[in-house]
């Protein structure tokens, strides 16, 4: 007998029996009120709010320097990992490269069951590497959404394939790389595919059937308002993906998501008008997918500032009326505060270094400065397409009342080139450059900024680094650097408290949960998983 066939058994006694959890069963009441098990980490922003804000308080500011090791979980891969762990009664649900899933014993780390899933072709069309973000939950049921356009539900227990839904064809560039959204009896997942031409979409589909439930295209076709924003019949290879995942208001039934940026991404001469839905974050109806309301942030966008943000939504006063918002840093500099019933448009500021924009107008509209566009020769804007604000998520804190997010200063040189369409290849108009002399100059930091005016607090300098922020009750800010540091800081000055060197790059976002009643911290590190709790 081999020494894995003698490992077996063990294995299989450490599966919880539904004695001990209802292992998956995650409702959609339970989604509804996450708040009230603070335990479990039960979707990808935490909460259908997306504070990314637990209110565990176990681990404080006056014992965070106790925080060690647990246990780590290692990958076999050396991508780096940007995967959400997702926590539910006592099991720890991940994702890895390029589209696999793996449930984790909470108290050790030791898998319970892995899925590979096996690409129907050759994936060489994807942008940025084969990510993928997470997974959800929902009725005793994982879903993951796969490298080659696929959107396949899983047994929660065994993780057995329930079934396996084409969303969209990779060889024409679609991908997933985001996690799905479970809300009602629907899976709400977005696509990739930005640099390739695709006609980007938001879908959803029926939770116990994979049966697609509703599509919206984030690109208006001929007869619907909109389309006439699209110069050139630029319509059909226009980009608008939905890369990263929303939001939800159950109250008001809407998904809040964003979109994008238009394709080809530096010549904009080749698509003329604002480009609707590009850079924007649409408010659908759950129900049916229909547009209720959308905000674009940057019109015409020729620079690759995807609005490809999530959402945070906060009930508060807003001059002397009590409202429902919508916070959002973005990619292209600024910060903004919207109405997220009507769209409306409410405040913004510039949280990180543009050079392109006097400013916004009263709608939210930007101000243009000529000479920011993409040139042949080459034009210096900030910021760079992979700085600001891009997919890293950020936190909002109710505890403080402020906003935190991983911001980089950073320009880079645009070019303008010629380009024609073919299918299934990039579609990009030229490329911008950050040359070193240019990049050796980007400024990193943690922000914390006022959520409502946008005014800066406090920030801790960091180097550049894509990272999301976790906040908690117990008056921390977690988040990671790109060069292998685990960290936390005090909420409301910013003072560092705590790091702790994996090796690694951190490319992700941590968490934070219980088990045998004791809080713990987790994020992606590298190709490993790494926890943290508090020394006895």
């Amino acid at each position: 007998m081999s020494q894995l066939s003698r490992m077996l058994p063990a294995l299989v006694a450490f599966l919880p029996t539904t004695s001990d959890a209802q292992t998956g069963n995650v409702t959609y009441e339970r989604l509804l009120g996450d708040e009230a098990e603070p335990e479990n980490w039960l979707t990808y922003s935490g909460g259908y709010f997306s504070h990314r804000y637990s209110r565990l308080d176990q681990i404080q500011a006056s014992n965070v320097a106790r925080l060690r090791v647990e246990w780590v979980h290692q990958v076999e891969t050396m991508q780096v990992l940007e995967t959400n762990p997702i926590v539910a009664d006592g099991i720890m649900y991940i994702t890895e490269p390029p589209s696999d899933v793996v449930a984790l014993d909470l108290r050790t780390g030791r898998p319970f069951w892995s899925y590979r899933h096996k690409l129907a072709t050759s994936v060489d069309k994807i942008c940025c590497g084969p990510d993928n973000r997470g997974v959800a939950l929902l009725d005793g049921r994982v879903y993951v959404g796969t490298i080659d356009a696929r959107l396949v539900a899983l047994d929660a227990r065994s993780g057995s394939v329930l079934w396996d839904a084409e969303v969209a064809n990779p060889e024409s560039g679609y991908s997933i790389t985001s996690a799905p959204l479970a809300i009602k009896d629907k899976i709400v997942t977005g696509i990739a595919g930005g640099e390739y031409g695709i006609r980007g979409f938001l879908d959803a589909y029926d939770a116990k059937t994979g049966k697609r439930a509703w599509r919206f295209y984030t690109i208006p076709a001929p007869g619907e308002p909109g389309n006439e924003t699209w110069g050139n019949d630029s319509w059909r290879t226009g980009g608008s993906p939905t890369w990263v995942t929303g939001a939800f208001d159950p109250g008001l039934n809407l998904v809040y998501w964003g979109t994008g940026n238009p394709a080809p991404d530096w010549n904009g001469d080749l698509r003329p008008g604002d480009n609707l839905y590009s850079d924007s974050v649409v408010a659908l109806d759950a129900d049916s997918g229909e547009l209720r309301w959308h905000f674009q942030f940057t019109p015409h966008d020729t620079h690759d500032w995807d609005a490809c943000q999530t959402p945070i939504l906060v009930d508060a006063d807003w001059e002397g009326q009590r409202r429902r918002l919508m916070l959002w840093a973005n990619r292209n500099g600024f910060y903004y505060v919207l109405d997220r019933e009507t769209g409306e448009f409410l405040r913004a500021r510039e949280f990180s270094k543009q050079t392109w924009a006097e400013g916004l107008d009263e709608h939210g509209r930007p101000i243009v400065l000529s000479g920011s566009d993409p040139t042949e020769e080459g034009t210096l804007v900030f910021p760079s397409c992979c700085a600001t604000a891009n997919w890293w998520p950020s936190s909002y804190s109710p505890r403080t009342g402020l906003y935190y997010a991983a911001a980089v200063d950073g320009g880079a040189i645009y070019y303008k080139g010629e380009d024609e369409y073919n299918e299934g290849d990039q579609y990009l108009g030229s490329t911008p450059v950050a040359r070193d002399e240019v990049r050796n100059d980007w400024v990193g930091a943690i922000r914390a900024l006022d959520s409502f005016t946008g005014e800066q607090k406090w920030e801790f300098p960091i180097e550049p680094s894509a990272v999301g922020l976790l906040s908690t009750a117990g008056g921390l800010v977690f988040g990671g650097t790109r060069s292998g540091y685990v960290f936390a800081l005090d909420d409301t000055t910013g003072e560092e408290l705590w790091h702790f060197y994996a090796g690694r790059t951190v490319h992700a976002s941590p968490i934070t949960y219980l088990s045998d009643g004791r809080q713990r911290v987790a994020v992606a590190v590298g190709s490993g998983i790494f926890t943290f709790v508090l020394s006895e």
